[in-house]
Formats: structure tokens, sequence, C-alpha cells
């Protein structure tokens, strides 16, 4: 969605520049047409050639220097940019732009543009929760600026705090999904979105449990794509080793009933339903406090059934879109379907879990999806966040009464 985008990066002077250069790597990388505009003091962290190389375009530092002289070079920049990011964007920066100084080319360009303007602060804790930067920070975002908050960590001054420069991969992220729903708009807008992901966990004793391989991937995956489409979404997940989605409310769960009591609580109030969590079918009669010993050469725990969410889901159901997974190792079309009917889903997102590329933790998927009327959509090897995508368009056929 960035490919041929126009991104100004604004790098003012910090340790940080070095994240700027992998910044703008990245941002080629995925198609992106790239300027740079260096203030003098980011120039004594990492010399203009870096980010010419790795921009192919001119680097910007002077007022003064009019690389072409049919234009001015900071008029020129600001009206060619559909996007500008400050990154990083130090406290000095942030107070010149606040106060409306235009001192060098960076400001002037900045107070010249009227693309929409993204800052990525970086600096020591203490400058970042200083009162006068604060009150700068405040004032810009009055203004129409946009920020991206600084992440906690160790800082090169020695301090472990808030102040480190968001990670140029997270700042990609951001930029692809601002233009994407530039491209998209966002069709779940106001839609209420509920989805579960990953395992359970059943516990034996203190130590023990039972669980499954699902990793919560193809469940994560769907509700970032979800929020990107503009969706209320709900994430109610299992133990997963995942960095949460950003812009999606998580509630974090151990075993089938904890899941079962958080989705039948929000279930009232949500419009869509997609259950990709790999609930446990089963969990022991029995549990202790205690550690159980190795006692006996074998050992026998006896199990029972869980509550069969999805089927619950599907009884209860009125208007709402319910959408479920058949993972399978063996008759998936049969087994799908017969799961389709039995709960009656409106979708179903089907896969045998012994294909290569198709399994428990991997980063692609290969699924056929069937619906109602047993259509199928077989969809090749792909990321889990194109199988999301392809989803999401089918509920989104759904909720506008349409059916492909």
């Amino acid at each position: 969605m960035i490919t041929g985008r126009k991104i100004l990066l604004c790098v003012s002077g910090g340790i940080a520049v070095y994240k700027a250069a992998a910044l703008t790597s990245k941002l080629i990388q995925a198609g992106a047409e790239v300027k740079v505009i260096m203030s003098d003091s980011a120039m004594e962290f990492v010399s203009p050639l870096t980010f010419q190389a790795l921009s192919r375009n001119d680097v910007f530092f002077d007022t003064f220097d009019e690389k072409n002289s049919k234009v001015i070079a900071h008029i020129d920049l600001a009206d060619w940019a559909d996007l500008v990011l400050v990154a990083p964007a130090t406290a000095n920066i942030i107070g010149k732009l606040a106060n409306g100084i235009a001192d060098n080319m960076l400001t002037t360009t900045l107070l010249a543009t009227t693309a929409k303007v993204w800052i990525a602060p970086a600096m020591n804790v203490h400058m970042y929760d200083n009162p006068a930067v604060q009150k700068n920070i405040q004032t810009l975002f009055e203004y129409g600026y946009e920020f991206i908050e600084p992440s906690e960590g160790f800082l090169a001054c020695g301090y472990i705090g808030k102040g480190r420069l968001e990670e140029p991969e997270k700042i990609l992220a951001l930029v692809t999904n601002y233009f994407e729903k530039q491209e998209y708009g966002e069709p779940l807008k106001n839609v209420k979105v509920l989805i579960t992901a990953g395992p359970t966990r059943e516990k034996v004793d203190p130590v023990r449990y039972f669980t499954n391989h699902s990793s919560g991937k193809m469940g994560y995956a769907i509700a970032e794509e979800a929020a990107k489409l503009g969706a209320d979404v709900t994430l109610i997940t299992g133990p997963t080793s995942i960095e949460f989605p950003s812009s999606v409310h998580v509630i974090a769960v151990e075993s089938a009933e904890d899941m079962y009591q958080e989705v039948m609580n929000y279930f009232p109030k949500t419009d869509v339903i997609i259950k990709s969590a790999a609930v446990a079918d089963y969990r022991p009669v029995m549990t202790y406090d205690q550690k159980m010993k190795k006692d006996h050469d074998h050992l026998v725990i006896e199990m029972e059934k869980t509550t069969d969410i999805l089927k619950e889901l599907g009884r209860q159901k009125t208007d709402q879109i319910l959408v479920g997974f058949a993972a399978e190792t063996n008759d998936l079309e049969q087994y799908a379907k017969k799961k389709l009917e039995s709960k009656n889903l409106d979708l179903i997102v089907a896969n045998n879990i012994t294909t290569e590329g198709a399994g428990f933790g991997t980063d692609t998927n290969i699924v056929t999806i069937y619906d109602r009327n047993l259509a199928k959509t077989e969809l090749p090897l792909m990321s889990k966040t194109e199988v999301a995508r392809k989803l999401l368009e089918k509920v989104h056929c759904l909720l506008k009464g349409v059916h492909e």
C-alpha cells in the first residue's frame, strides 16, 4: 500500500538517528519514495551520504542550497510529500515547531507543508517528562499533528524509561496502515468484532496442564486486520508468546471455561464473532492444589468434556455473523461442512494442519472458506495476514447482505 507514496523524513539530532537510517531502508524496500531533510545536529551523528545512499535521493540540510534553480527547495519538498515523518524528533525541534520557529531547512519545510505530519519523539526520559516539552507536545497535538509514542527501555544516556524512538518496523507498519485506510477506507467502521485466539490450558496441578500446539497467530492476524478496517475489536486470547495487537481490546484467559465466560459476556453486544481459538475439548475432572508426585509407574487422569463454545454461540445467535475454524488432519471438506451445519455457522475456515505451511505456529496458511450455501473459496499458500484480509472481505459481504 505504500508503493509510490512520497514520504518526507525529517531527521533531527540525537543518537536515534541511526534508527532513522534503518527506517529509510525499510520504507524504500516497501516501495515508498523517500526524501530526507537533516538538521545540523543530526549530521553530527550520521552523514548525509548514508541517507543519500539509502534513499537514492539528494539529502537536504541547507535552506540556501537550492539544488534545482526552478523551484524553492523547502516549498517544493513541503508540497511534494504525501506524509511527513519527524524521526527522531528532539525536544528542541518539538519546541521550535510548537512556537512557529523556522530557522533551518527542517523547521522551514515543516511549517510550509500541508501534508499530514507525524512526530516520533526520542530523548532522555526526564526531558520527555519535562512540563515544557509536554506542553509543546500538547500544543502540536491540538494543531493536528500526530505522535508516535516513544517506547520504554534502556536509553543511550544510561537511564531506563520512556524516550526511545519507536522501532523502524513498527513505524513502517503504522505508515502502511495509514495508506491502507486511504486506499480502502474503513469498511468495518462501527462494527463490533469479537475474536478468539490461541490455545487454552487445562490445569492438572500447579506445575502441569493440558494444552495444544496453537500459536494464536491466525487469530491475532484477524484481530489486527479487522482493526485496520475500522472495526471495534475485542480479542479474547489464550496464553501465547505474541505481542498484543495495537488498537484492539485484549482479554487474556487461561482455560476453556475462562474463555467461555468471557465470550458469552461480550456475545450479546457483538456483530461478528470469529472463533479461531483452539479450545480444549476435555479437561481433568480432578485438579490438585499441590504438585503431584511420581509415586506410580502409570498415571490415569479422568477427563470430562468442556463446554462447546462455538455450538453454544450458534444456538443463541440472532442476527450476528458467526465464523468458525476447522483444523483437521483428514477428510477436511466432510468435517468442515458438518461443523458448518451442526453449529449454525455463517462461514467456516478449514485447513489441513498436516500440510506444509498450513500447520500450527507457521506464519502462512492454506485454507478453504465455506459459506452457508456450501460454496467454497480455496486460498493458496499465503501469509496469515493475507488470509485474514480475505476472510474479512467475506465477512464484509455478509454484513452488506451480499453472498458471493
